[in-house]
């Protein structure tokens, strides 16, 4: 599979090159030449299938032949050592569990996925990468542990200063061996902003080569599209009618929804679901894309101004805009009406839901107003310990701490505050 840039200003490329690059020299994004629907076979038999199984025929055409089949179903294996619960509520709302990986939250999947791949490309080169990754709370604490020991990769991430959670922090600073964290004084759009600038710095990258971990990496987007096929395989049998409710910032993972879609996965719509970063639910109402500064909020992994992966999903729909919104909703909620829903979400249904997760039961609720007959699933992101200040202010109770965040509280931070993009530089070059 070949792959080419939505700037359309650079050469095609293979998925190797892609991954390694992250970025198109003409600085567009990578998006796959050709999408060839799986047979309808697949999805008559998915029931029998593994995850394993149905995760490896979903990928294969957009990775073969550079990685080999044989090494792909173990890639595949490895990365998807843990499940994918789907908890129903009643019968028009469900939850699929996508935080039972290392780092509990769903990105874990892409980062072991990535580095996986990398891993092998890089078995006989004796260069050393370096990742270059931007985080807005989960990204940082999964492709830390993804990478972790990976042979001649190194690992630099920027997270904006005061606007993870103490938990998600510690899961990035803490890991040492090849990961490096900065602590930036400013927002998430800044660090990805300084990530894009170090791509396209020709004093960097003729001294080093410089990949990415965030979604603009084909390797760490793409597998996101297996949880809506996990989600149809634990559904499909009791409702016919199934859309998803995801949480959107950089919008990768309801991008890849997207893509499970066009491989032909009977999915009805989709909504993304925002807090007060709303930029594509006023796209959606005014056909005018406006990026704005983010701004803080309870749920930070989605507090994006300028979602990156935003072009991809008009790439999919040709750049119509009609044919988007019939297949796309979106809403917007602000913290007090999250923080009731994670009440709501608890006193109605004994569930505990990280902010995250309340954001993506509420966009099921406002969809679902106007279309009864649909069963909506939203996705829970992260844990809702990941998030403890504000679950247990909201839910007056105390949260046990899973292992994977025990693990992590007594380490000590290591990390090195940067303000500007010459920082960022400087330190690279060191």
């Amino acid at each position: 599979m070949n792959y080419y840039s939505l700037n359309k200003k650079a050469p095609n490329t293979s998925f190797k090159d892609a991954v390694i690059k992250g970025l198109a020299p003409d600085k567009g994004l990578y998006f796959p030449e050709s999408i060839t629907p799986l047979p309808q076979s697949f999805f008559d038999d998915i029931d029998n299938l593994s995850h394993t199984e149905i995760a490896f025929e979903a990928i294969k055409q957009f990775v073969t032949p550079e990685i080999p089949e044989a090494v792909l179903k173990t890639i595949v294996e490895e990365t998807l050592s843990f499940d994918f619960p789907v908890v129903q509520f009643n019968k028009n709302i469900s939850t699929l569990e996508l935080f039972h990986g290392p780092t509990m939250a769903f990105k874990d999947v892409g980062a072991r996925f990535m580095a996986r791949c990398l891993g092998y490309f890089n078995k006989d080169n004796s260069e050393e990468v370096t990742i270059l990754v931007a985080t807005s709370g989960d990204t940082g604490g999964a492709v830390a542990n993804g990478f972790l020991g990976v042979k001649g990769v190194n690992v630099v991430i920027l997270y904006p200063s005061g606007k993870v959670s103490d938990i998600q922090e510690k899961q990035l600073t803490t890991l040492g061996q090849n990961i490096k964290a900065l602590e930036v004084n400013g927002s998430f759009d800044d660090c990805q902003a300084m990530v894009k600038t170090a791509f396209l710095d020709e004093a960097l990258t003729s001294k080093m080569q410089l990949t990415s971990a965030n979604s603009i990496n084909v390797a760490r987007w793409l597998p996101q599209l297996f949880y809506f096929m996990f989600a149809y395989k634990q559904l499909h049998k009791k409702y016919k009618n199934i859309v998803f409710s995801v949480p959107s910032g950089n919008f990768g993972n309801i991008c890849a929804g997207m893509m499970a879609q066009q491989l032909g996965l009977p999915i009805t719509h989709f909504i993304a679901s925002n807090n007060e970063n709303n930029v594509v639910t006023r796209y959606l109402k005014s056909q005018n894309y406006q990026p704005q500064a983010s701004v803080q909020t309870i749920s930070n992994a989605m507090d994006v101004g300028d979602p990156s992966n935003f072009i991809r999903i008009q790439e999919i729909y040709k750049n119509n805009f009609d044919a988007l919104k019939e297949n796309l909703s979106s809403y917007s909620f602000s913290d007090e009406t999250t923080k009731a829903a994670m009440l709501e979400i608890y006193e109605q249904f004994n569930y505990v839901a990280d902010p995250h997760g309340a954001v993506g039961y509420l966009g099921c609720k406002a969809y679902l107003k106007n279309n009864k007959e649909a069963h909506g699933v939203f996705l829970e992101t992260a844990h809702p310990t990941k998030f403890l200040d504000v679950v247990e202010d909201v839910i007056k109770e105390k949260q046990p701490l899973p292992a994977q965040i025990k693990a992590v509280m007594d380490k000590e931070k290591v990390a090195t505050k940067i303000s500007t993009y010459s920082d960022l530089k400087d330190f690279l070059l060191k």
